[in-house]
């Protein structure tokens, strides 16, 4: 069982961390246990959390809808009246227990109600153990726009049990393996040479290879906890990929969010060769590996202007300057702050003649 320290908590790892959880709760002196969840989880990994957990058999639950559609302030209104009628208070506990959508929820939700009450992660999905649980960042969507809203507040602690991901198809193991990737390009460049030689699906979710990318995330959140510079270079793949993702969602298309990022890191690897940023070799490396584990996104010239609409949005542009985090070279990152627009429109023509 790894054991990874940040900032004022930790992150356990292992088929044993739900027991140790238990311990740690057993120590605290809260009101009220509040476990947060969706229908997928309520049904698959509630019972083994309270199998090992017997401290949280009375704790009340709050279900929510699962999808990308339904991280918004409607749900989050839904939840704060269900914490008031059950009269959670300061002193309560919210565990999120879930994927992405409950993790950024829950944390946002928590971080809000009352001022903000103590909260837990127990992520469930590969996206949510490796990315989205992690770092102290909640929000929801607004307006279409991806974690338009939210707040910056670390969880007392995260468990993360890789059991979990037995539950879920080859689909979102992928889903959340595109952050996995993200990461080592941006980070590590030993490591993407060993996600490079991954071909099996069960390759893509080991406990050492979730390990390997949440330190790497992790000691950049630690430098850098309020994305002055460091963090920012996390959203490779994302200024594209959340554009793509919020166009196809409006759309009422089925997209999930490590989809996008990996056809943001398609797209946006072009553009980092077309800075003189990556070599040819670099950039086709890259896009040779992505290409053989996703399928092109399919993008019509609707989506395409609706993903020109988005970018400018992007939580990283400055002064109307788009700003993208890309490789500088494989395994480290550059911040570019005045991306051109013809050079989107170009990597997303490229993209679109994959198809």
């Amino acid at each position: 069982m790894a054991n990874i320290r940040s900032n004022t908590y930790s992150i356990i790892i292992g088929e044993n961390s739900l027991p140790s959880l238990n311990k740690f709760i057993t120590k605290k002196n809260y009101s009220k246990y509040i476990i947060i969840c969706d229908d997928h989880t309520l049904e698959k990994c509630l019972p083994t959390l309270l199998f090992h957990c017997p401290k949280l058999h009375e704790a009340e639950i709050i279900e929510l809808e699962s999808g990308e559609d339904k991280k918004n302030i409607n749900t989050c209104i839904q939840v704060w009246g269900a914490l008031t009628d059950i009269g959670a208070d300061k002193k309560s506990l919210i565990i999120n227990l879930g994927g992405g959508v409950v993790t950024d929820l829950g944390g946002f939700v928590a971080s809000t109600f009352k001022r903000g009450v103590e909260f837990i992660n127990i992520p469930t999905t590969l996206l949510a153990m490796v990315d989205a649980s992690v770092g102290g960042k909640t929000g929801i969507d607004f307006e279409g726009i991806k974690n338009h809203i939210g707040s910056t507040q670390n969880p007392q602690a995260i468990y993360i049990n890789p059991e979990f991901l037995k539950t879920l198809d080859t689909r979102q193991i992928k889903n959340g393996y595109a952050e996995i990737i993200k990461i080592a390009l941006i980070a590590d460049k030993v490591f993407w040479n060993k996600l490079k030689k991954l071909k099996e699906i069960d390759e893509f979710y080991t406990e050492e290879i979730i390990t390997k990318a949440i330190e790497l995330k992790n000691k950049i959140v630690l430098t850098d906890f309020y994305e002055q510079q460091l963090r920012k270079s996390l959203n490779f793949g994302h200024s594209i990929g959340h554009a793509l993702e919020s166009a196809l969602i409006q759309q009422q298309k089925d997209i999930l969010h490590g989809e996008a990022v990996i056809a943001g890191l398609y797209m946006e690897s072009m553009i980092a060769h077309a800075l003189k940023l990556i070599s040819v070799k670099e950039k086709t490396e890259i896009q040779d590996y992505l290409k053989r584990l996703f399928k092109p996104i399919s993008i019509s010239k609707k989506t395409q202007q609706s993903i020109l609409h988005y970018i400018t949005h992007d939580k990283k542009n400055e002064a109307g300057k788009l700003c993208f985090s890309l490789p500088k070279p494989i395994g480290k990152f550059q911040l570019y702050n005045d991306v051109a627009i013809n050079l989107v429109e170009e990597a997303i023509n490229a993209y679109i003649k994959l198809k």
